[in-house]
């Protein structure tokens, strides 16, 4: 078998596997040593940190230390929509963002944000790598960004600090955090919610300082940011199983060894069963940790948010690249 080829197989195999052992002595290629940065707003122990320094693990040892990930978490170097901007005039190499806040910038990635495209987080893995996220991902290029990963990251949910939502109607008045995507938007006033653009790190202090009744993440990002703590309502609306995306940035990408490119990518793509192994485990957790802080868990009447979410589903499906990537994704169900 030829080499190239032997480490594919190879690298497959350790992500599905999720192994963390060191991987096997290649051929490390000529070149200078380097240093790639990389920033996620999540905390050290999410899946997503996780995942990219795994990816820094493994390029470190495929290139004998020449490449290496210096990762910054929680924030440290900026908001989402910071680091993008970085990222795209090369500050920065790498950045872990979620889909919706690239839908503006990026039109792709408004087919996976949209409400109830996912039916369950298999539905969605599916969806994602076959061609529909292979699409997404070369969807990038024309702005500056090279797509590396999709991380699927969960249903979201609503939860709030005042009661239970069963129904569309009773999110009337509430003001509710969502990211800075008009998909978001637009469906929380069709909800008859107050949308509140806010960056993920001003969640928790805006719902303790009632700025804001509520807001809409996964059950991970739940529980690692404490917002459970000030929000003790939780709705399974899972009305988004909106994806995060690994982007590099186009001019770090066009300076590296074309074999190095190739390297990059190939454990990106294994960094992919690594993650989802670790949110799985990591999501169940969070969910009988809230629990247990005695957050209320309610079901919802789904086919009533569905039916309120329609309007808006309308509007998308008229656009020609969006309409069709939605089909493919629905296809898949």
């Amino acid at each position: 078998m030829h080499p190239r080829m032997q480490r594919r197989r190879f690298l497959a195999g350790l992500g599905a596997a999720c192994a963390t052992g060191a991987l096997p002595q290649v051929l490390r290629a000529a070149g200078p040593s380097r240093v790639l940065t990389a920033t996620d707003v999540h905390v050290k122990d999410y899946p997503t940190v996780l995942a990219v320094q795994w990816i820094g693990e493994q390029l470190e040892r495929e290139t004998g230390g020449r490449l290496r990930v210096r990762m910054y978490h929680a924030g440290q170097l900026g908001r989402e929509s910071e680091a993008i901007d970085m990222a795209r005039f090369g500050a920065i190499d790498i950045t872990r963002v979620y889909s919706g806040a690239l839908n503006n910038a990026f039109p792709l990635t408004q087919a996976l944000c949209l409400p109830y495209v996912f039916d369950s987080v298999a539905h969605l893995r599916r969806a994602l790598d076959g061609e529909v996220g292979a699409q997404v991902l070369r969807g990038f290029e024309a702005r500056g960004l090279v797509g590396l990963a999709i991380y699927d990251c969960g249903a979201r949910c609503f939860y709030n600090t005042r009661r239970a939502l069963v129904q569309p109607g009773d999110m009337h008045g509430l003001k509710v955090r969502v990211p800075a995507s008009d998909i978001f938007i637009r469906l929380l006033r069709l909800f008859g919610a107050n949308p509140t653009p806010l960056s993920y790190g001003e969640v928790f202090s805006s719902l303790e300082t009632h700025l804001i009744d509520g807001a809409e993440n996964n059950m991970r990002s739940f529980h690692s940011s404490r917002q459970f703590e000030v929000a003790r309502y939780w709705s399974e609306t899972e009305h988004s199983y909106a994806p995060d995306v690994l982007l590099m940035s186009q001019d770090t990408w066009r300076s590296l060894l074309p074999r190095d490119r190739e390297l990059l990518r190939e454990i990106a793509r294994a960094s992919v069963p690594v993650m989802r192994a670790r949110w799985d485990a990591s999501e169940d957790a969070a969910r009988v940790a809230v629990k247990e802080a005695g957050v209320r868990f309610n079901d919802v009447d789904m086919p009533a948010f569905r039916r309120a979410a329609q309007p808006l589903l309308d509007e998308y499906l008229r656009k020609p690249g969006i309409g069709a990537l939605y089909r493919r994704i629905r296809d898949m169900a």
